[in-house]
């Protein structure tokens, strides 16, 4: 159920350019102004919420156990900006892993929102070479089936007029570790991208082996539901029940173009 949107926002002094799409969710919702809020539940006792991404920081693991972020069709451009160097995040709490752990341990620090998402603002572009938003990848993955995907969800912004992702790796039963501070090598990684530009919600998600793969994307289509029972996190909490649990449990992807 949607309800029609920003001339409310405008009656109400709130600037209509950070309202996110009014879907109805869940609870008892005043339908003069109903904001959807995508973000996951957290098992860490951490979120952490930058400008225009947000993540659950799991100091156990080094990294963060998701990160959420919209990214709308007008984000999707290309600017030369420089490329920063990787610090530590400071609104971490905890302390964020520092990027020497990565040194010579044979995986990249793969960023999990992309900057290239982030390059119609530089001070957006600088905020994902926060090592709260990195992960050690393989180097083939990272720069192979998780670059296409990457280029993919971008593709779909631009097409299905914006969409919400949310991303991380599998970080639950992972025995390997990079650096000082042990920081938790994933076996796979997983990307959720909801639509709900239309009447009808739209959502596919991913589960990706942290190694070189010359597979189709879709072929690592997985319900949501799969990966809940790996993360154990509890993904768009606040949709409505009904097609929460519809969209969860779906691995159509027809919905979805591909070529």
């Amino acid at each position: 159920m949607f309800l029609c949107s920003c001339k409310k926002a405008e009656d109400s002094g709130v600037d209509s350019s950070s309202i996110s799409h009014p879907l109805v969710v869940n609870g008892d919702v005043n339908e003069s102004k109903v904001l959807f809020d995508y973000l996951p539940g957290t098992s860490s006792n951490e979120v952490v919420k930058h400008k225009h991404y947000t993540l659950s920081y799991s100091e156990q693991a080094e990294q963060a156990e998701w990160l959420a972020y919209e990214l709308k069709k007008e984000y999707v451009t290309n600017r030369d900006y420089k490329r920063p160097y990787f610090i530590a995040d400071p609104k971490v709490l905890t302390f964020s892993a520092d990027w020497r752990n990565y040194k010579n341990s044979g995986y990249d620090k793969g960023h999990l929102c992309p900057a290239a998402d982030m390059e119609f603002d530089e001070e957006a572009f600088s905020d994902t070479f926060y090592t709260s938003n990195i992960s050690p990848q393989d180097r083939d993955f990272n720069s192979g089936i998780w670059n296409r995907l990457e280029q993919k969800v971008r593709y779909w912004a631009v097409k299905y007029n914006g969409v919400y992702v949310v991303t991380g790796g599998v970080l639950k039963n992972s025995t390997r570790t990079i650096g000082k501070e042990k920081v938790i090598v994933p076996d796979s990684f997983y990307k959720i991208v909801l639509n709900i530009s239309n009447e009808k919600p739209k959502m596919v998600a991913f589960l990706i082996p942290n190694e070189r793969s010359e597979k189709p994307l879709y072929s690592f289509i997985v319900s949501v539901d799969r990966i809940e029972e790996l993360t154990g996190i509890d993904f768009f909490p606040k949709l409505e029940d009904e097609l929460e649990n519809s969209l969860e449990k779906n691995t159509d992807f027809s919905a979805w173009i591909f070529n």
